[in-house]
C-alpha cells in the first residue's frame, strides 16, 4: 500500500536511500519505526544516551529491565524485526564528521542546539539532507534543511487527471470543458494535450501552465497564432518538477519561515520561535531541563527567552516575550508523551521520505505545535502546579505526570475503553493507549475487537504484526504484543465484528459499563454503526481515518458535539451504465467494464445456477417478481451454464474463452458502429461520435499479443475452476489450441435497439418481452434437468491479493483490450488493482501522526466531565502531509431542536422506569409531556430522524 500512496518512482528511491537517526528516545523510535515500515533500505540508529524512568512513558521498545542501558543498543533488536528488506544497523559513538557524511540523511532528536548546528553544517558540506525534531510534554518543534536546490517531482501526490475538452477559445486561450465535467484544475497546475483537431498545435505540446476561470474553464495563456479548434481534445495535467531552496539551521534561526499548523493560535509559531531557544539556553547553562512544574525554574526560563528575543533581528524579535507559554514550556519540559511523539513522528517520517524520494513538498522550514488544551482547564484540577502532585518518582509514568500529575495518571489507570478495529489505525492507538497507562489499575479494562486476520499485506503497515503471524486473528496478536510494552495493561481481545448481528455480545450490559470507544475501522457503515451505539449509550467517540498522506479525526463527546453520521461526505459519482456499456472514454471506465465482466461470467451465474439446482421451485418464484427482461436473460444463463455451454472438456473451456474474446471485442464493437456509423449524426445536426463519445474499432485476434494471450488464459483458466476442472497452466499450449477456434463470421443485427442514456436503457429493462415462447421454452429445458445428477458450480469470488489466481491479470487484460478498442490510454496491473480493488492507499507515518492525535484528544475526554465540557478544549482535524496542511477546529456543537418550551439534542431521550402499560405510558406522556406528545404526531419523521427518542424502564 506504500506503492499506491508514493508511487513506483519514490519506492525506488527509498530503496536506494540512507539514514541515520540520532536519539532514540519516544519521538526518535517514532520515526524509525515508520521509516523501516516504509520499506527505506538502510536506517542506522544512534544514542549515547542511558535509558532512565523517564523514557518509559512513551519508548515502547524500553522497559525496565533496560534502566541503564543504551537506548539504541536496547531497542535495536525490536527495530530490525519490522520489515526484512531494511537493514538496520546500531551505533553508541559520539557523531563526528566523517560518520555523518555517509547518510543521505540525517535526523536529530533530543540534541542542544549547538550539537544541531554543527551537524547541520556538517550536512551542508556534503550535501546531504537534515531534519530536527523534539517533543517536550505537549510542545513540538520541526526543522527542515534539504539543502539548496531540492527538487520536488510531485508536489501533492494527486493524480494526474485528464478531461474532454468542449471547445477552446483561440482568442482568449481559454479551454471549455464537457457541460457534465469539472476539470478540478488549481492555478499553478500544467496540462498537455492530446487529440485535439484544428488546433494541432496543443498536441503533445510541452506542459502549459492553467489559470482556473470557473469550474468548468481554464486558461493557457497566448495561442492567437495557433489553428482554430474544430472538435474535441483531451487535457491531462502533468507534473512539472519544482525547485525549493532551503537555508542552515543557523540562517534559519535568525530568519525563519514558519508552517503555521492551527490556523486558531496564528501569533503562536513566532512566541515558540523564540521560546524554544530559550529553552535550549536553559539546558545549556544548567546542564539539566527545568524541574516539573518548578517555579524558580520557569521563570528562570523566562528571563532566558527574554534574553534570547532581545538579540534576535527586530523583524522577527516579538514585541514581548509570551510568559505564561514559557513557563508552561518550562513546567513540562521533561515530559514525554506517546501521543505528542506519534504525531510529530509521523509527521517527520513523512518529511525523511519527502527529503530522499522528492516526492511530496516539505515544510518549508519550521513546524511548531501544541496541544496545551489537554492540560485541564482549572490549575486545582487534578493537582496541576503543584510541583509535589507531578514530582518524578522512578514510576513509568514519570514522563506523563511531569505534564498532567499523578492524580490524573490515576484515573486514566480506571479507564474502561472499546477499540474497534485492530488494523493500522488499531494497532498505533493500542500502542498509545497501552504506553499512557490506560486501562492499567484494578478497575481498569481496554477491549479489543477484529473479527480479521492477518494478512502479509498488512505487515508495512500494521507494526504489531510479524510475518509469522500471517493468518492469526488480529485482535489477539495485537493485544499480546501491546502487553509487552506495558506488562500492566488489563486487556481482553475479542474477534467479532461489531454490528446488528453480534448485539446479543455487545449489548446493554457491555456498553454501560465503558466510559468511551475509540473507532479503527476503514468503512462508513461499521464506522456510522458503531457512532448510532455511543449516541444511545452516551458514550463518548474518538474517530480517525486515513487515505494516503491524508488523515482526519473526529471528536464525538456526549450532550456537546454532534456524532459522527451527523454529517455525511458527498456519494462518490457512479458511472452511467450506458458508458460502461458502449461509451467509455477513461481507463476507469473500463476497469469497471472489466470488473463487472469478472463477475458476470465466474461469479453471480454460477451462484443463480447453484441457487436453481437446490432448490428450483423456489427459484422460479423468486424471479417471477423480475421484469420480462431480466427474466429472459437470467433463465437464458443458468440454462447456458448448466447445459448447452457446459464444457466437457477443459479444451472447451479454451474454446469459450477465444469466442469470449470475438464477442467482446470484435462483434460487439462491430454491432456497435452498424448501429452508429462513424459519420452518424444526432436529430440536431451534430457528430454523434463527439464529446464523450469515442468512436470504437474493433480487435482482431493476435495470439503474439501479450495482452490477447493473456484474456484467452485468464479466462480458460477461470472457466475451468468454475466447473471444478483442472486448468491447463501452460499459456503456450492454451494459446495453441485457441488459434485453432474458428469463430463464426459476424453477423450484423438490425433493428437491434442501443441505449444510448441511462432512462433509455430502464426503459429496455422494464420493457414487456414479446418473446413467451422462448421464456416457456427455457423453463420446460431447465425443469427437465436433474438437480441430484447435475454438478454444482463454483463461484469464483474476486480476490485482489493473490496474484497467481489470474483474477487481476484477467481484468488487466479485459480493461486494456477494451481501452484499445476506444482508444483510451491504457493502465499497468498497478493501476488497475488499485482502481479494480479499491484499495485505500496506506501510509505509517499518516497513521502515526493520526493516532497521535486520538491519544491528545482523549487526555481532553478524561481530565473533564460530561456536561461540562468547553467545546473550545476539543479539536477535529485534517491533514494532509502531501502538501503539507494542518487543519484544526472546533467539533460542531449539537444542534439543538426546540417545541414550544422543549429543547433536546440527539442525545437527549426519555427515561422511564417501571412497568407500564401502554394506556398508563400514554395518559403519562399526556400529563408530563403534552406539547411533546403532539410534537410526536405532527413531526414524526423527524423525531425518526434526529430526535433519538428511546425509552428505557
Amino acid at each position: 500500500l506504500f506503492r499506491y500512496a508514493l508511487g513506483e518512482v519514490a519506492m525506488r528511491r527509498l530503496r536506494m536511500s540512507t539514514v541515520l537517526i540520532s536519539g532514540i528516545g519516544g519521538v526518535g523510535v517514532e520515526i524509525a519505526k515508520n521509516l523501516i515500515l516504509g520499506g527505506i533500505r538502510h536506517v542506522t540508529i544512534h544514542d549515547t544516551k542511558a535509558t532512565t524512568w523517564l523514557d518509559l512513558s512513551a519508548q515502547y521498545y524500553l522497559n525496565e529491565q533496560c534502566l541503564g542501558k543504551n537506548r539504541a543498543v536496547e531497542s535495536w533488536p525490536h527495530l530490525e524485526e519490522l520489515n526484512d528488506s531494511v537493514t538496520v544497523g546500531c551505533i553508541t559513538e559520539e557523531l563526528n564528521e566523517n560518520l555523518v557524511k555517509q547518510f543521505d540523511l540525517v535526523i536529530i532528536t533530543e540534541a542542544t542546539l549547538t550539537e544541531q548546528k554543527q551537524i547541520n553544517l556538517w550536512t551542508r558540506k556534503y550535501g546531504k539532507k537534515f531534519i530536527v525534531a523534539d517533543c517536550r510534554g505537549l510542545f513540538g518543534v520541526l526543522f527542515n534543511d534539504f539543502g539548496s536546490n531540492h527538487i520536488i517531482d510531485d508536489t501533492n501526490g494527486e493524480p494526474c487527471t485528464e478531461v474532454i475538452i468542449n471547445h477552446i477559445d483561440r482568442a482568449t486561450g481559454n479551454v471549455f470543458v464537457l457541460e457534465d465535467m469539472k476539470h478540478n484544475l488549481e492555478d499553478g497546475d500544467y496540462v498537455t494535450f492530446r487529440e485535439v483537431k484544428g488546433m494541432v498545435e496543443l498536441n503533445d505540446c510541452p506542459p502549459r501552465k492553467v489559470k482556473v476561470i470557473n469550474t468548468m474553464e481554464f486558461n493557457i495563456g497566448d495561442i492567437s497564432t495557433f489553428s482554430e479548434h474544430t472538435e474535441g481534445g483531451k487535457a491531462k495535467t502533468v507534473k512539472v518538477p519544482v525547485k525549493m531552496e532551503f537555508v542552515s539551521l543557523n540562517e534559519a534561526l535568525l530568519d525563519p519561515e514558519i508552517l503555521v499548523s492551527d490556523h486558531s493560535k496564528l501569533d503562536r509559531p513566532q512566541q515558540m520561535h523564540v521560546i524554544w531557544q530559550g529553552l535550549h539556553m536553559f539546558l545549556e547553562k544548567e546542564k539539566r531541563l527545568p524541574r516539573p512544574q518548578n517555579l524558580a525554574d520557569a521563570e528562570q526560563m523566562l528571563q532566558y527567552c527574554e534574553e534570547i528575543n532581545a538579540q534576535l533581528p527586530a523583524k522577527i524579535r516579538v514585541e514581548k516575550v509570551d510568559a505564561r507559554l514559557a513557563k508552561m514550556l518550562s513546567f513540562q519540559a521533561v515530559g514525554n508523551l506517546v501521543a505528542m511523539n506519534g504525531f510529530l513522528g509521523g509527521i517527520a517520517a513523512q518529511e525523511a521520505m519527502k527529503a530522499v524520494t522528492g516526492i511530496f513538498t516539505p515544510i518549508h522550514q519550521w513546524l511548531y505545535f501544541d496541544s496545551l488544551e489537554c492540560l485541564p482547564e482549572t490549575d486545582s484540577a487534578y493537582g496541576l502546579r503543584d510541583e509535589g502532585a507531578c514530582r518524578l518518582q522512578g514510576n513509568r509514568y514519570d514522563g506523563q505526570a511531569a505534564v498532567f500529575g499523578w492524580n490524573f495518571q490515576e484515573a486514566l489507570a480506571k479507564q474502561k475503553w472499546l477499540i474497534v478495529g485492530a488494523g493500522a489505525i488499531g494497532c498505533e492507538l493500542l500502542k498509545n493507549f497501552a504506553m499512557i497507562g490506560v486501562a492499567c489499575g484494578t478497575e481498569g479494562c481496554l477491549i479489543i475487537t477484529d473479527m480479521d486476520n492477518i494478512e502479509l499485506s498488512n505487515l508495512n503497515r500494521q507494526f504489531l504484526f510479524r510475518r509469522s503471524d500471517v493468518g492469526a486473528k488480529k485482535s489477539e496478536v495485537a493485544g499480546k504484543a501491546a502487553k509487552t510494552f506495558n506488562s500492566q495493561l488489563n486487556i481482553v481481545t475479542m474477534c467479532e465484528r461489531v454490528g446488528t448481528g453480534t448485539e446479543n455480545i455487545f449489548d446493554d450490559a457491555f456498553f454501560e459499563k465503558l466510559d468511551g470507544v475509540a473507532n479503527a475501522l476503514d468503512n462508513i457503515e461499521a464506522r456510522t454503526y458503531v457512532d448510532r451505539r455511543c449516541v444511545y449509550y452516551r458514550l463518548p467517540l474518538l474517530d480517525s481515518g486515513t487515505q494516503g498522506p491524508k488523515g482526519s479525526t473526529q471528536v464525538v463527546y456526549p450532550f456537546l458535539t454532534e456524532s459522527y453520521s451527523s454529517s455525511h461526505d458527498p456519494p462518490e459519482k457512479s458511472i452511467p451504465i450506458c458508458t460502461l456499456r458502449n461509451f467509455p472514454n477513461t481507463i476507469e471506465h473500463t476497469i469497471q467494464w472489466a470488473r463487472d465482466l469478472f463477475e458476470g461470467a465466474f461469479s453471480i451465474p454460477a451462484e443463480l445456477a447453484n441457487q436453481f439446482l437446490d432448490d428450483p421451485r423456489g427459484f422460479f418464484d423468486r424471479i417471477e417478481k423480475m421484469h420480462d427482461s431480466q427474466k429472459l436473460e437470467l433463465l437464458e444463463n443458468v440454462y447456458h451454464y448448466l447445459s448447452d455451454l457446459r464444457p466437457a472438456t477443459v479444451e472447451a473451456c479454451v474454446r469459450w474463452a477465444r469466442l469470449q474474446f470475438e464477442q467482446h471485442f470484435n462483434f460487439q464493437i462491430q454491432q456497435l458502429l452498424y448501429s452508429f456509423p462513424e459519420d452518424q449524426l444526432t436529430a440536431y445536426g451534430t457528430k454523434f461520435w463527439s464529446g464523450g463519445k469515442r468512436c470504437p474499432h474493433a480487435i482482431h485476434f493476435d495470439g503474439s499479443n501479450t495482452e490477447h494471450r493473456q484474456f484467452i488464459f485468464a479466462s480458460a483458466f477461470l472457466r475451468a475452476q468454475m466447473y471444478a476442472m483442472k486448468p491447463i497452466d501452460d499459456m503456450d499450449r492454451v494459446i495453441e489450441l485457441a488459434s485453432e477456434v474458428k469463430p463464426p463470421p459476424f453477423k450484423p443485427k438490425a433493428g437491434l435497439k442501443i441505449p444510448t442514456t441511462d432512462e433509455e436503457a430502464a426503459e429496455l429493462v422494464g420493457a414487456v418481452s414479446d418473446d413467451d415462447s422462448r421464456f416457456q421454452d427455457l423453463q420446460l429445458m431447465l425443469a427437465k434437468l436433474k438437480p441430484e445428477k447435475t454438478c454444482r458450480l463454483v463461484p469464483i469470488d474476486f480476490e485482489k491479493d493473490d496474484d497467481t489466481n489470474h483474477h487481476m491479470e484477467f481484468i488487466t487484460a479485459a480493461s486494456n483490450l477494451r481501452a484499445e478498442n476506444y482508444k483510451i490510454e491504457k493502465a499497468d496491473f498497478m493501476k488497475t488493482k488499485q482502481i479494480a480493488g479499491r484499495i485505500i492507499p496506506a501510509i505509517a507515518t499518516t497513521t502515526a501522526a493520526v493516532a497521535g492525535l486520538v491519544g491528545l484528544e482523549f487526555y481532553k475526554i478524561v481530565s473533564c466531565s460530561s456536561k461540562k465540557a468547553n467545546l473550545e478544549r476539543f479539536k477535529n482535524s485534517f491533514m494532509n502531509l502531501a502538501l503539507p496542511f494542518f487543519g484544526f477546529a472546533e467539533p460542531i456543537r449539537a444542534p439543538v431542536k426546540k417545541f414550544y418550551d422543549k429543547e433536546w439534542t440527539l442525545w437527549d431521550c426519555l427515561e422511564l422506569k417501571g412497568e407500564m402499560t401502554l394506556k398508563e405510558f400514554l395518559s403519562y406522556m399526556k400529563v408530563k409531556w403534552k406539547n411533546l406528545m403532539s410534537m410526536s404526531l405532527c413531526f414524526l419523521k423527524e423525531l425518526a430522524c434526529c430526535f433519538r427518542f428511546f425509552f428505557r424502564w
